[in-house]
């Protein structure tokens, strides 16, 4: 007769025996549905069935499958928070790329080169492309004057926390319009948030 396996179970935190009690609770009160079994766990499973019938190890087998089902609905309660979580989390996100899409404020994030690497819907409709389009161009090909952009890039590459400057946007003859831009550093990489903030006309 096959004999029982020894269950080692891991250390008890409060996260886990909160869990372990509502594993407990819901096989007490039926409230749970568990996954069919795997092959190799079936097989398990039958020997487990076979060691309860027999008087002499009834008992133990019978603890050790009911220990089996509380980690099983321990895993199935797991589960449910993760998707919970990450539900939560994908619904976050939408709303943030929501918000930086609508924004007002035209926001870019650029390379040391000026080329645009990123921009939500504004800054594409500011500078007269589809966003598609506009990554991989560079910004500074939209400035009256690219020195005043390369210093203010300057600035934060020498360590200033933020640079903020007034850029001519266009170029001449073509009619110009005054901006302000403020610049960061990209905790992501090398690169830079822009944001471009239209002024009014005098």
């Amino acid at each position: 007769m096959p004999t029982l396996p020894h269950l080692k179970l891991p250390p008890t935190s409060s996260a886990s025996l909160e869990l372990r009690q509502r594993a407990h609770a819901q096989l007490r009160d039926g409230n749970t549905s568990l996954p069919p079994p795997g092959e190799q766990a079936s097989e398990a499973m039958r020997v487990l069935y076979e060691l309860a019938s027999a008087p002499d190890t009834a008992p133990s087998a019978l603890a050790l499958l009911h220990e089996l089902q509380v980690h099983q609905v321990e895993l199935a309660l797991q589960a449910d928070t993760l998707q919970a979580a990450h539900d939560e989390l994908a619904s976050g996100l939408a709303r943030q790329v929501q918000l930086y899409d609508c924004a007002p404020t035209a926001y870019l994030t650029i390379g040391p080169d000026t080329r645009v690497w990123d921009a939500n819907l504004t800054a594409a409709h500011s500078l007269g492309l589809a966003r598609q389009a506009l990554i991989g161009h560079r910004l500074d090909g939209w400035v009256a004057s690219p020195h005043a952009l390369h210093s203010l890039m300057g600035q934060i590459t020498q360590g200033a926390p933020m640079a903020a400057g007034l850029l001519r946007m266009g170029s001449s003859p073509a009619p110009t319009r005054t901006v302000c831009a403020s610049l960061s550093a990209d905790p992501a990489g090398e690169r830079f948030l822009v944001t471009l903030t239209e002024l009014p006309e005098a």
